[in-house]
């Protein structure tokens, strides 16, 4: 499974960035506001941090608009996916730009029939948003399984399945285990799998052990070095 981070902030970015787990970035008009940065710097940094897909969501919502910053969007750098919202003008949107191989990231998806259609349009990724769908009583995870089963079904479709509006580690390994392409995961919930109560109870008694012996790895290192000299 890809993970990709959720957030334009940049130092962010680039502390999950350097530990090797980003493979993309998604970024939406919220986080853009949320960040106080200007849409187009915030994407070009970006992508200059991360080589994989980096998703920028258009604002307009009728096809013309749609086009037109998605050629703005797209200029900024090779890696930029355009994000379209699921609706008939962001279908129709995700099709002319797929037919340019831009990438298209077809977001706010509820539904498997929602899923087909974005398929169908040749979209990159589709983004289906399990926590909203738990938040009215769903399970949103119930939705990831049926994209998968039915995109596996027809080898004609190429988009993968991006699983958004995660919450916790939960939703992550769930997805991966129903065969999700993609997470895409808020900082905080990405950092979270790191953690278990297990892992910093053996790495306390290790270290105490340690310390009891008074050693120290790259003093010997030196000493051995002095010795060989």
């Amino acid at each position: 499974m890809k993970f990709f981070v959720d957030t334009a902030d940049l130092d962010e970015i680039r502390d999950l960035a350097a530990t090797g787990l980003v493979d993309g970035v998604t970024t939406n008009p919220s986080l853009i506001a949320k960040s106080g940065r200007n849409m187009l710097d915030a994407i070009a940094e970006i992508c200059d941090v991360v080589p994989g897909p980096v998703s920028a969501e258009v604002t307009a919502t009728d096809v013309d608009g749609m086009l037109a910053e998605a050629d703005v969007l797209a200029s900024v750098a090779a890696n930029v996916a355009i994000k379209v919202p699921l609706t008939p003008d962001g279908l129709k949107t995700c099709k002319a730009l797929r037919d340019r191989d831009i990438m298209v990231n077809v977001t706010l998806c509820f539904s498997a029939a929602q899923a087909i259609l974005a398929a169908k349009a040749g979209a990159t990724f589709i983004s289906p948003f399990v926590g909203r769908l738990d938040d009215l009583g769903q399970r949103g995870l119930d939705l990831i399984e049926d994209i998968v089963e039915i995109y596996d079904a027809y080898p004609d479709f190429n988009t993968e399945v991006l699983v958004a509006s995660i919450r916790g580690p939960a939703h992550v390994v769930e997805a991966a285990r129903v065969g999700a392409h993609v997470s895409t995961l808020p900082p905080g919930v990405l950092r979270q799998l790191y953690q278990h109560p297990l892992t910093d109870k053996g790495l306390s008694a290790f270290l105490k052990d340690w310390e009891a012996t008074g050693q120290s790895i790259i003093e010997q290192a030196e000493q051995r070095k002095d010795a060989a000299e």
